[in-house]
């Protein structure tokens, strides 16, 4: 089913709602449906395109940071407070990615800075990491979803853009992925966190694959001690992959 289709279904439902109730449609509703994938299933990796700027001009972190800061794309421009278009190193090691902001970074503009962010500053710092030398951390989607909810698939297609341009870019050594949502959108599978974090993939990005590690987002270890250690497996893997570069 098309967008278009959709679209005209759902109006066609609220007007039998209203009739089957006062007889008014007081207010009409705004859709942001996306047409149906018809044939073959999507790839495995979600492939990170050049950046897409205005002729003559050269795309750079502070541009996506305006684009994403104006951005009127989606439903969660209406409610976010500020959006997070992500922070850290220009020439990072490693590129953090995570879900989307939550209460805290809705507030401040930057990633990570609740109490899952001062959690993931530790983890990566156990490592030799941080935000302020060699990682940049950003999310697939840049507003919060109301009530944390989890992103709607066209909420995530709108801000892709921003995210290929960002690691396009930024041309991460390797990519921390946070998270449940964060790796299925970026590895376009339906895979659980548990099947996808233990090893290392690659992330297809133009013309180079970049070496992917997911794990559990640090809010799941807040609610759950039992996976700090799995996650410091991780953790652990991710170091041992640098540090074996650096050899080579």
């Amino acid at each position: 089913m098309t967008a278009a289709e959709k679209t005209d279904l759902a109006r066609f439902l609220d007007l039998a709602a209203a009739s089957t109730g006062n007889g008014y449609l007081c207010t009409a509703s705004e859709y942001f449906f996306t047409d149906d994938i018809i044939g073959e299933p999507a790839e495995t990796t979600l492939p990170v395109q050049p950046p897409q700027t205005a002729a003559g001009t050269d795309d750079s972190l502070e541009k996506i940071a305006e684009d994403v800061r104006s951005c009127t794309l989606c439903r969660l421009c209406e409610t976010r407070k500020k959006a997070v278009p992500g922070e850290g190193a220009a020439k990072p090691a490693v590129m953090v990615i995570g879900e989307g902001p939550g209460a805290d970074e809705d507030a401040s503009g930057r990633p990570f800075v609740g109490r899952a962010g001062q959690l993931l500053d530790k983890m990566l710092i156990s490592i030799g990491l941080s935000r302020e030398s060699n990682c940049f951390i950003a999310n697939v989607i840049k507003c919060r979803p109301p009530a944390n909810r989890d992103p709607l698939p066209d909420e995530t297609a709108f801000c892709a853009s921003y995210l290929q341009r960002q690691i396009h870019l930024l041309n991460p050594r390797f990519i921390l992925c946070a998270g449940r949502i964060a790796a299925q959108t970026l590895l376009q599978t339906t895979e659980t966190i548990g099947r996808l974090r233990g090893k290392i993939t690659s992330l297809q990005a133009g013309d180079r694959e970049i070496p992917f590690i997911a794990t559990y987002h640090p809010s799941a270890l807040l609610r759950n001690e039992d996976l700090k250690r799995p996650a410091w497996e991780d953790l652990k893997m991710l170091r041992s992959a640098i540090e074996k570069e650096k050899e080579n």
